[in-house]
């Protein structure tokens, strides 16, 4: 009797039911991969191998395959929300274990980890230094990093160590046409304009990151109409040179406009010492005024630049399409951290489902291939986006109509094997 050919039916409905269901309640699940039933018929091989007589035994349920499609990208207001546009898994680590997601619904712990909902570390590739500890760069001049290992993607969640001012660089034009002051008759004085011809002001900061202002007095000589007294003043203080102390430093220019660095004081490059203020370190600070020009046009600060900052805290995160993790901070500051490692395997079907929309290596999925977004066949990483369920509702739905008339007829089956076995025990 075919009890069991429908009994099977039922079984492979039931399993196709199930399935259905789960893509349906996971149709809004960040990164979750739809599955499909596949089904394979049973026959029982006789004696000899005569199959023109065989009737088949049922079905049964072959495998429930994962569909690893593209979701569509929702756009968020989460930096760290992350999505991967075509190619390729986030890597990330449980108690020391692999795993792999489509899910890239990261934030920041209270470590400076970064983590998704379960916990699980996100894996990047590390910067690769020198001896010193310095990025190495590649042939074209951009960061390298070590692509065979992957570390945790980690944060300075304290405050960060300030940077002494070590140089100012102002691009400037001094006006050739201005009048000469004779320093013979009138001595320098920062609060009457009249005995200097320019002056310009910008921040410094000592080794505990303090910062003071510093303003540059530009005098035109006399004495000499390409020659220019210049003086720093540091927290109100002025600062001598070191190669010319007690009188202050003075930049020559050629006839065409340009830094004399020959007839300069310290060819252009003047070097200052500031005493130590509130017990930071001596500052050593480089006046870099090789760049300046002496030109008929009136005074102008084109650029002011130094190199010292406050300490500062962690204020943001960048992750670019290559998948660049750039740090931002409270003083200004960013840092390149590493590059977020993606994972690829020849046989993605064949890995493991953990549940929390994450996947364990097997060895039917091949060999973990690990590499940077947007190279080889990895696609590319969108900040601020996540994956959506590639789950197609209006299908499964006529998916679950299916297996529900597959179910109501395999029952139907039962029914009537029913009623012929009945028949056949009351024959008298």
């Amino acid at each position: 009797m075919p009890f069991r050919i429908a009994l099977s039916g039922l079984n492979a409905a039931s399993a196709d039911l199930k399935t259905t269901g789960n893509n349906i309640a996971n149709a809004g699940t960040v990164g979750f991969k739809s599955s499909r039933t596949e089904f394979v018929d049973v026959f029982a091989v006789g004696y000899g191998s005569i199959s023109k007589t065989a009737i088949g035994g049922g079905a049964r349920l072959s495998s429930v395959t994962q569909q690893f499609s593209q979701g569509n990208i929702d756009f968020t207001d989460n930096s760290l929300d992350l999505a991967t546009n075509g190619e390729g898994f986030f890597v990330v680590e449980d108690n020391g274990t692999r795993l792999l997601t489509r899910a890239g619904a990261f934030s920041v712990d209270r470590d400076g980890n970064v983590v998704n909902s379960s916990g699980h570390l996100l894996q990047m590739f590390d910067l690769s230094r020198d001896a010193a500890g310095n990025p190495t760069l590649d042939v074209n001049g951009d960061l390298r990093y070590e692509t065979a290992r992957t570390v945790d993607a980690q944060f300075a969640t304290t405050v960060g160590a300030p940077q002494p001012t070590s140089q100012i660089q102002p691009t400037i034009n001094l006006d050739s046409g201005t009048t000469g002051v004779d320093r013979t008759t009138v001595p320098f004085n920062a609060v009457d304009a009249s005995t200097y011809t320019s002056s310009t002001s910008l921040t410094v900061y000592d080794s505990q990151g303090r910062p003071y202002p510093a303003t540059q007095y530009y005098t035109k000589l006399a004495a000499n109409p390409n020659e220019w007294e210049t003086r720093l003043f540091v927290n109100g203080s002025e600062i001598l040179p070191v190669s010319t102390a007690p009188n202050p430093a003075t930049v020559n220019f050629t006839t065409s406009g340009l830094v004399d660095t020959a007839a300069s004081t310290d060819g252009g490059q003047i070097v200052y010492t500031p005493t130590a203020i509130n017990g930071a370190a001596n500052l050593s600070i480089t006046l870099d005024l090789s760049g300046g020009t002496q030109y008929g046009s009136p005074f102008a600060v084109t650029a002011m630049s130094q190199n010292g900052f406050s300490s500062g805290r962690l204020s943001g995160i960048n992750v670019d399409a290559e998948g660049v993790v750039t740090a931002r901070y409270t003083n200004g500051q960013s840092d390149v951290m590493g590059k977020v490692a993606l994972a690829n395997v020849a046989n993605p079907q064949a890995l493991a489902p953990q549940g929390d929309s994450v996947w364990a290596e097997t060895f039917a999925a091949g060999d973990l291939l690990l590499g940077e977004a947007g190279n080889s066949t990895f696609g590319l990483i969108q900040a601020g986006a996540l994956e959506s369920s590639n789950v197609d509702v209006a299908t499964s739905l006529v998916n679950l109509i299916t297996a529900q008339r597959n179910f109501q007829a395999n029952a139907e089956v039962i029914s009537t094997a029913d009623t012929v076995t009945q028949t056949i025990i009351n024959i008298r």
